[in-house]
This record gives structure tokens, C-alpha cells and sequence, in this order.
């Protein structure tokens, strides 16, 4: 796999990525769920690095990436998207996104639609301050002294009992990546989803688009997903059984469904 790279933000926000697969190939950028990093997509290099040359970056306040003081906004984790492939010269991409990365998706296909080929939008919602409590996740998060906790609800919200009774080395990994998000990242990014709401505006996304939800999952629901494809013209829906983390926990079906997607008629 590449090594990690920097570009610099607009705003003087170091940015890391990550570059695997042919140089001749379309471009996939893969854009990670809250508390984790580009390192979630590990297992998914193999499979998906053949066909397409993946472009893996650090949300915001998350893994290598800086972690600004205060509320960030989607529009500007949308732009950091955009800057990025400025940065590379790259003029159109498709893009996969997993919860906050189906946020960001969904922003670059209302915002920046002419950057963007064909979207995938993974275990993601259009609004979720009228479910969660932001606020007090967020004066939680600056207030802990260790990650611990807020790493153990992340867990039993993303992976099966199953995954989660035994050793599991997946696990290990992901529970890792919470507990070394700054915890100023971290609510810097629940700040941009306390304040967004993309139900009405994502009706003018006009990208082909697969939505791809987990029967299971508790925080973005199969409803969610179902919301979104209804609300995309032609977004074909597609819910697998699992819980959050379905790049992982359902590693087959998830790459092959993304693949039949991108590699699909027109």
C-alpha cells in the first residue's frame, strides 16, 4: 500500500492521503466514518485497488490529518474533498463514502457535482440532529480525559455481538483508531453533523448513485438509506445484513456491490 502524503488546505489545514493502485485506472476516492481514519479502508484495498486507483484520505480532526479548535461545518469538509483533488489534478472521481463520508458524499453531489462520477453512499443519513444528542456528545468528548468509553460505545454501534464477543483483531483496530481521534476532531465533526441537513437538497444530486445500508445498523437505519435512494432520481438501494462498519463485516458483498456499480452501464 502507498504511504501517507500532506497537502494543505485552503484554510492551513494539513490534510493526509493515501494513493493505491494503477496509475491508469479511474480514480475512487474513499472517504472514512467518524473516529476512524483512512486505515478502515484496509481491507478493502485489495479487492478494490485492482479496478480502480484509490485515492484514501484522513477526514478532518481524524488519523494524520490536523485537528482545528471548534465546530466544523460540511461545507467545509466538502471543500477539503475538492481542494484535494485540485491538489492532484484529478477533475472527476468517483467517491464512496461511509457515514460521515456518505455525509460529505452527499454534499459533493449537491455542491460540486461536476467533480464527482458515480457516488456511493454507505451506512449514511441526510440528518441526524433531531436523533442524537451533538451537544452533549460533544461537551462528553472535550470533557474525557481518556478515549476509552466513547471508544466502547463506538464499538457496540458498529460491529455485531458476534464480532464483539470474542478477541477479534478488526475490532482491535477499530477501536484503536477512536481512541487516537483528537478528541477535538471529534467534535469538530459531530458539530458539522449537528448542523446539516441535506433531506431536501438531496433530490438535486444527479450522479448515478448506489445508497447501501445495514439491516442492523442503529445509528444511520435502513430507513435512512431507504430515505436517501427514494429521494435520488433512479439511486438504486441496496441493504445487506450487518450492522455500521459493512465495508468490513460484510467485506465480500459490500466490494462487490460497489464494483457491479462502478463498472455498470451508464
Amino acid at each position: 500500500m502507498g504511504d501517507d502524503q500532506h497537502f494543505t488546505t485552503k484554510d492551513g489545514c494539513r490534510i493526509a492521503y493515501r494513493i493505491d493502485g494503477p496509475d491508469d485506472r479511474p480514480v475512487l476516492a474513499l472517504s472514512n466514518s467518524i473516529a476512524t481514519s483512512l486505515r478502515m479502508w484496509d481491507g478493502s484495498v485489495p479487492a478494490l485497488g485492482r479496478s480502480f486507483r484509490l485515492l484514501r484520505y484522513d477526514t478532518r480532526g481524524h488519523g494524520g490529518s490536523d485537528a482545528p479548535v471548534g465546530a466544523y461545518s460540511m461545507d467545509r469538509l466538502g471543500r477539503d474533498v475538492v481542494e484535494l483533488l485540485d491538489h492532484l489534478a484529478i477533475d472527476r472521481a468517483h467517491f464512496l463514502g461511509l457515514s460521515l463520508g456518505g455525509f460529505i458524499g452527499q454534499w459533493l453531489g449537491i455542491f460540486a457535482p461536476e467533480r464527482i462520477d458515480r457516488l456511493i453512499l454507505s451506512n449514511t443519513a441526510s440528518h441526524l440532529a433531531s436523533e442524537l444528542p451533538f451537544d452533549d456528545q460533544i461537551r462528553a468528548v472535550l470533557a474525557t480525559s481518556d478515549m476509552d468509553g466513547i471508544a466502547e460505545d463506538f464499538m457496540r454501534n458498529w460491529f455485531p455481538a458476534t464480532m464483539l464477543a470474542a478477541p477479534n483483531q478488526i475490532v482491535d483496530e477499530f477501536r484503536n483508531m477512536v481512541r487516537t481521534t483528537p478528541p477535538r476532531g471529534l467534535a469538530g465533526c459531530y458539530a458539522a453533523l449537528r448542523d446539516v441537513d441535506l433531506r431536501r437538497t438531496i433530490s438535486l444530486i444527479a450522479a448515478p448513485t448506489l445508497v447501501i445500508g445495514g439491516e442492523s445498523d442503529t445509528v444511520t437505519r435502513a430507513s435512512h438509506s431507504e430515505a436517501i435512494a427514494a429521494s435520488i432520481t433512479d439511486a438504486k438501494l441496496v441493504l445487506l445484513p450487518g450492522v455500521h462498519i459493512l465495508n468490513v463485516e460484510q467485506a465480500d458483498r459490500f466490494n462487490s456491490e460497489v464494483e457491479r456499480f462502478l463498472h455498470g452501464a451508464p
